[in-house]
């Protein structure tokens, strides 16, 4: 096989109706942000076909009345049409300076594939509704789809697993705001929980760093002290989860928001997503806003704005009613437990594609 994972994908700014709504028979996998103007960002990627495979592809919308409506989708990533290789597992990222990022993972269309690289296109005006974005280039090996982080160091990190290898759960960073990245360090779920890893990033006020992994029997957790170069191996934590991707980010108020499936301390299936906070670097965690009971939801992904607001998204049903919904609400809400604050808002639609599945 041909080395055409590596070649510059289509970067498709007004896409026809190969793309359109009607069209896609999977989609999920989502993920968000908001620019300084209050414009909010969403990707996720889907296809013709029926599942993860080679008819893959990302899409971008946006929305400018704060998630109330949301454009079609206003740019694609698709690798090569109908060829062998596919797009996948987008993340959206303001970095310190304010560019807007968006990565995506690229690769042939299997679980163990070792050609798959973490992908970016950039953009100066997340605020503007057609922003000018920058050449595809191809960051590093692996597979990211989940936020990068800025230490306090200034360094900044990205999670990209090698699915199922030794030491998996690799960390690349960049000392050059971006322009290369180099393999720092990596973590190691031991055999036979080894997943899909979908490891996050967290630094702690004690400047360790606490990397959370998804596992076979839910949460795994490792910590590194030096900075990222060396890791402890992954280990179980006490919270229970199905094997899945959840979320977890620092907020400005210093809090940590986790957003997971279910109670703390039960096993639920991919259903009952809920948000807490901890006060104490998750030693603890506190409240549980339920955001969607239904069986179905998975793969959370969020933003802040600048007075606190939360935005959430998520996909339910990839294959059925394949929406990518959208949740508002406040730290107060969460520690409440019900979605009360001005502007909180649950299950607003981002998009949803119609693609019939075959009989």
């Amino acid at each position: 096989m041909s080395q055409a994972y590596l070649q510059s994908p289509q970067i498709v700014v007004d896409p026809g109706l190969e793309y359109a709504d009607p069209i896609r028979r999977f989609q999920g996998i989502p993920g968000l942000e908001r620019s300084s103007s209050g414009r909010l960002w969403a990707t996720w990627y889907g296809g013709t076909g029926t599942t993860e495979d080679h008819l893959n592809y990302v899409l971008l919308a946006t929305s400018a009345d704060d998630g109330s409506s949301w454009s079609a989708p206003c740019l694609i990533v698709d690798p090569d049409g109908e060829g062998p290789t596919r797009a996948y597992d987008p993340v959206l990222w303001h970095d310190p300076s304010g560019r807007l990022w968006l990565f995506w993972a690229q690769g042939y269309a299997k679980h163990t594939d070792d050609t798959a690289g973490v992908w970016a296109i950039t953009t100066q005006d997340s605020g503007a509704p057609s922003p000018v974005w920058s050449a595809p280039r191809r960051l590093c090996d692996g597979i990211m789809m989940n936020k990068p982080i800025v230490t306090s160091s200034g360094q900044w990190l990205i999670p990209a697993a090698r699915w199922r290898a030794e030491t998996s759960c690799v960390v690349f960073a960049s000392t050059d705001q971006g322009d290369s990245w180099n393999r720092l360090g990596g973590a190691c779920v031991p055999e036979p929980e080894r997943s899909c890893d979908e490891h996050m990033l967290v630094q702690r006020h004690n400047d360790s760093l606490w990397m959370l992994v998804r596992t076979k029997y839910g949460i795994g957790a490792s910590q590194s002290t030096d900075g990222g170069v060396n890791w402890s191996e992954v280990a179980p934590t006490a919270l229970a989860h199905p094997e899945t991707r959840f979320f977890i980010r620092r907020l400005d108020s210093g809090r940590l928001l986790l957003v997971k499936h279910g109670p703390l301390t039960e096993r639920t299936k991919r259903s009952h997503l809920t948000a807490y906070l901890s006060e104490n670097d998750g030693a603890t965690w506190d409240g549980g806003l339920l955001l969607d009971e239904r069986e179905g939801v998975s793969y959370p992904d969020g933003a802040q704005a600048q007075d606190g607001m939360i935005y959430l998204c998520y996909d339910y049903d990839r294959r059925g009613e394949k929406l990518i919904l959208l949740a508002k609400f406040t730290e107060s809400d969460v520690l409440a437990g019900r979605a009360a604050s001005a502007g909180s808002a649950l299950r607003l639609v981002i998009n949803q594609a119609t693609g019939a599945l075959p009989e």
